[in-house]
């Protein structure tokens, strides 16, 4: 029981974010080489997937611990149930899995410096570093209505092409082409979320972009967020399957609008699974 609720706590439903920029990069790394001259390194990319995964993780427990010590989560939330806020598990064992993840992230990052040198100490040391912001400081990132930025380059642009820098060593613009919809993507998770919990932050003076601008007007920003995915596969692949992602976003789009409550929750998880859908139709 305790392993299915430390799953349920890591919130495996968001960790497509996280992991199919890596594998766009691993694609986009294999495919722009000439064919029979390259081949992937498959222990780095097992490491990336593993270092990019703990980072996440890192960042949703951090999410957690300081919003439950904030008082913004709290017992019969509207969104998925937190485990701090329910009584589950206690401030102590939460930063002691936040030590141990952030352990994972640090050992596999190194390793990671020590193959791609300067550009990916940069990218992790600033990953680690958004992910404390992202919640845990009195002028926190997501408190301030500006985590969707961040939220666009950590789980789209530099995982891709990081990812890609890790193979080829060199940067590719296709890779953070490729990049941008899944960032897009993780952009209108993070949006659907915070319209959902839009009272409440308001309550707790947590300033995210629906607090800031309205309802209309944080799905309107979405609107764009939705219309700039098929553009950036268009930039990547050309007239193709991918730019398909486009029509599917547009769909729960709509469906975004219409929601309310736990409703969003229903948006919420078919929304992360858009990262999965857009890895498929790259794939074919």
């Amino acid at each position: 029981m305790k392993i299915l609720l430390w799953l349920r706590i890591i919130r495996p439903q968001t960790l497509f974010a996280s992991l199919v920029p890596v594998l766009v990069g691993l694609i986009i790394a294999s495919s722009s080489q000439p064919s029979g001259t390259f081949e992937l390194n498959a222990l780095t990319a097992v490491i990336t997937v593993i270092c990019a995964l703990s980072l996440q993780i890192l960042s949703n427990l951090i999410n957690d611990y300081y919003d439950f010590i904030r008082g913004s989560d709290k017992a019969g939330r509207a969104g998925f149930k937190r485990a701090l806020a329910e009584g589950e598990v206690s401030v102590e064992q939460m930063r002691r899995a936040c030590f141990i993840t952030l352990a994972v992230a640090l050992i596999t990052g190194l390793y990671l410096v020590i193959e791609g040198g300067w550009p990916i100490l940069l990218a992790g040391v600033t990953a680690i570093i958004f992910a404390w912001l992202y919640t845990a400081t009195s002028h926190s990132l997501s408190y301030l209505g500006i985590a969707d930025i961040f939220v666009f380059l950590y789980y789209g642009v530099i995982a891709s092409c990081g990812t890609t820098y890790l193979q080829t060593h060199t940067f590719c613009l296709t890779s953070f082409h490729a990049g941008a919809v899944c960032g897009l993507i993780s952009m209108c998770v993070l949006m659907i979320n915070n319209l959902r919990d839009i009272e409440s932050d308001r309550a707790a003076g947590k300033r995210t972009l629906p607090v800031r601008l309205g309802k209309h007007g944080a799905e309107t920003v979405m609107a764009f967020e939705v219309l700039l995915m098929p553009l950036f596969a268009y930039l990547a692949f050309g007239f193709s399957i991918p730019m398909l992602i486009g029509p599917a976003a547009i769909i729960l789009f709509f469906a975004v609008l219409k929601a309310k409550g736990a409703q969003y929750n229903k948006c919420l998880l078919c929304t992360g699974l858009m990262n999965a859908l857009y890895y498929i139709l790259i794939i074919l």
